[in-house]
């Protein structure tokens, strides 16, 4: 199944929009809370107190899931949805605000950003190609294609550069990076208007 946008109406005051966001894991209202599980848990809630309150969807973290337990071992588990115990969507984003709120212990440059793991120190990378082979590893419905993001206040100039550069890496993602059935047709929405 693709994912789906079923617009309902705009508000005639706002402009806000109703909708509805199809997914494999189910349909997610919008607009939406979404609870975030930074490390695969949303903090003193379990699932099922999370349906209780009708939480249609969350969001998980890219960065933090790299570095602990690990891409890897997310999708050794079955992906997020097993590994956390939640038949609901997912949306990861795409770890760059975590890496540039790193402002210390990173460089950025055209090919990605090195930074060094704020847990032990060891250096990294995470790439616009790694950030989707880590969020497709990880098996979330919705992922995010990796963004420079820029402190606030920026300049100007600053802010048209980290811009233009979020927009050279989403175009340097490849047709597939982004399987169909989960992110595929937001990924390839993304790399192709941005």
């Amino acid at each position: 199944m693709a994912i789906t946008y079923e617009y309902i109406k705009t508000c005639k005051q706002s402009g806000a929009r109703l909708g509805r966001v199809h997914t494999p894991h189910g349909t997610i209202e919008t607009p939406a809370f979404m609870p975030v599980g930074t490390q695969a848990t949303v903090k003193t809630m379990s699932p099922e107190e999370l349906k209780e309150m009708d939480a249609h969807i969350i969001l998980s973290n890219t960065y933090h899931l790299f570095l602990r337990p690990g891409h890897e071992i997310v999708k050794g588990a079955g992906g997020l949805h097993q590994f956390m115990n939640w038949d609901r969507p997912i949306l990861t984003d795409s770890g760059g605000f975590q890496v540039f709120s790193l402002s210390e212990m990173r460089k950025i440059s055209e090919e990605g950003v090195e930074f060094r793991s704020h847990l032990n120190g060891d250096k990294l990378f995470i790439s616009p190609e790694k950030s989707i082979e880590i969020q497709n590893a990880l098996g979330a419905d919705i992922i995010m294609a990796f963004d420079e993001c820029p402190p606030y206040p920026a300049e100007h100039s600053y802010a048209k550069q980290s811009l233009e550069r979020t927009t050279r890496w989403a175009e340097r993602l490849p047709e597939g990076a982004c399987p169909a059935g989960r992110a595929g047709a937001l990924c390839h929405r993304t790399r192709r208007h941005v």
